[in-house]
């Protein structure tokens, strides 16, 4: 029993940080956030609403600069202001905000949002654990190869939940008579936006698929639904 004490402890250190960090998130996101009201983005959510056959789309903005959109576990959808700051500007349009909406919904319908948050605390334990494992073995470099393992296993994952979310997106666009044309095209511009332009990281470590994949997935699924 002893030998296997300090395995627990590191998964109940994970399972710690995996509260406090659900608490700090919801704390920041309530401090930090206000309702999106725009008329034109009302009018699609609106239309999105009514192809879901709910009421209404709630979206909030919030107050931090980087380039984003996020679903968290208690259902709510965020679009940051500097990404609502480039719609304003008119580098992004209307219905290209609507694609985000709509990406993040998937996010919320397929319980992804629900999921990252009980796969963090799964992977940080893990982590932590592997780290211990390895590092009696392997001192110096242990805790590295656990850290980079659980990465992968996270990219993976969040990969396979962005392609999941993209095809709700592009139903959910094409059933309210948006269409999939603005999803597409933001997706070219999403790297100009967020300044990901030449970025070096191999495409199995990142955590969103690369643009002409997630394009070349979206039309896969109009072609089969035509």
């Amino acid at each position: 029993m002893i030998r296997f004490t300090p395995i627990l402890l590191a998964v109940l250190y994970g399972l710690a940080m995996y509260r406090f960090s659900v608490w700090r998130t919801a704390r920041e996101l309530d401090a930090k956030s206000v309702e999106m009201d725009d008329p034109v983005l009302n009018q699609l959510t609106a239309r999105m609403a009514k192809a879901l056959e709910i009421d209404r789309i709630r979206v909030h903005i919030y107050e931090i600069e980087p380039v984003n959109g996020l679903a968290v576990a208690d259902g709510r959808i965020f679009i940051t202001r500097g990404f609502f700051n480039k719609y304003r500007e008119g580098k992004v349009s209307a219905e290209e905000m609507a694609s985000v909406i709509a990406h993040e919904l998937g996010h919320v319908a397929l319980g992804h949002a629900k999921r990252r948050m009980i796969d963090f605390s799964g992977q940080n334990a893990m982590r932590t654990a592997l780290a211990m494992v390895l590092g009696r073995f392997i001192p110096v470099i242990g805790p590295w190869l656990a850290t980079m393992a659980m990465r992968l296993v996270a990219a993976g994952m969040s990969r396979s939940d962005e392609f999941e979310a993209d095809a709700y997106a592009s139903a959910l666009l094409t059933k309210s008579g948006i269409g999939t044309a603005p999803q597409k095209s933001l997706f070219a511009k999403l790297e100009g936006l967020t300044g990901a332009r030449g970025a070096s990281a191999p495409a199995w470590l990142m955590s969103h698929p690369k643009t002409p994949l997630r394009i070349a997935a979206i039309e896969a699924n109009e072609a089969k639904w035509r």
